[in-house]
C-alpha cells in the first residue's frame, strides 16, 4: 500500500542533516522505526508531505526546507535570565538545558550568552532556519484502524479518562 495523505499508518527509519553537511544530526537507524499516523501532524511537514505515495521497502533523499521543518528563526523566542536561576549549572555557550513550560511540558532551550548577571537563552528548536536532508526507508504503510484514528496513536491505546480524545 503507498502512504495516503491522511489515516495512513506509516513507519520509516531514517537518518538527517543538514544540507551542506556530512554530520548525521539525528537518526533511529539503529533503533525502533518512527511510527506516526498521516494527516495529524506528528512529524514535520515537509518530511510527511514528501512520504506521500512511497510504498514499503522504498528508500529516498528528501529535501525538507527550513519553513518545512521546524520553522525559521524567532528572534522573539530570546529570552534574557537572572543568572542565579541557573545557580549550580556550570553554563558553556550553545549547551541545551530542559526546563519547564507554562503548561507543564518539557521545555528544550540553548544558551546562547550569559555574563555575571544575565543568561540570554534560546527556545527556537536547534533545527530551526536550517534546511534539512533526510534518507528515509519505509518500512510500513497501512490503513491506520478506527481506534488508531480516534487516539491519534499507532495500536490504538486509550487513556482511562478520555484525556487522549478518544471519547471514554
Amino acid at each position: 500500500m503507498a502512504i495516503e495523505a491522511n489515516n495512513c499508518v506509516v513507519a520509516i527509519s531514517y537518518d538527517v542533516k543538514e544540507v551542506g553537511t556530512t554530520e548525521i544530526v539525528d537518526s533511529n537507524r539503529d533503533s525502533s522505526p518512527l511510527e506516526f499516523i498521516t494527516g495529524i501532524g506528528q512529524i514535520i511537514p515537509g518530511l510527511e508531505k514528501a512520504l506521500v505515495g512511497m510504498e514499503p521497502g522504498e528508500n529516498g533523499d528528501i529535501l525538507v526546507n527550513a519553513a518545512d521543518a521546524y520553522g525559521d528563526i524567532n528572534p522573539e523566542a530570546l529570552q534574557e535570565l537572572p543568572r542565579d536561576q541557573f545557580e549550580g549549572i556550570e553554563l558553556t555557550e550553545g549547551m541545551m538545558l530542559y526546563g519547564q513550560g507554562e503548561e507543564g511540558q518539557t521545555v528544550q532551550v540553548m544558551v546562547k550568552a550569559f555574563t555575571d548577571d544575565t543568561v540570554t537563552i534560546d527556545y527556537n528548536h536547534p533545527l530551526s532556519g536550517k534546511d534539512l536532508m533526510f534518507t528515509v526507508t519505509v518500512l510500513e504503510a497501512r490503513e491506520a484502524t478506527e481506534d488508531e484514528v480516534a487516539s491519534g496513536q499507532v495500536g490504538g491505546a486509550h487513556c482511562e479518562d478520555g484525556s487522549c480524545g478518544c471519547g471514554h
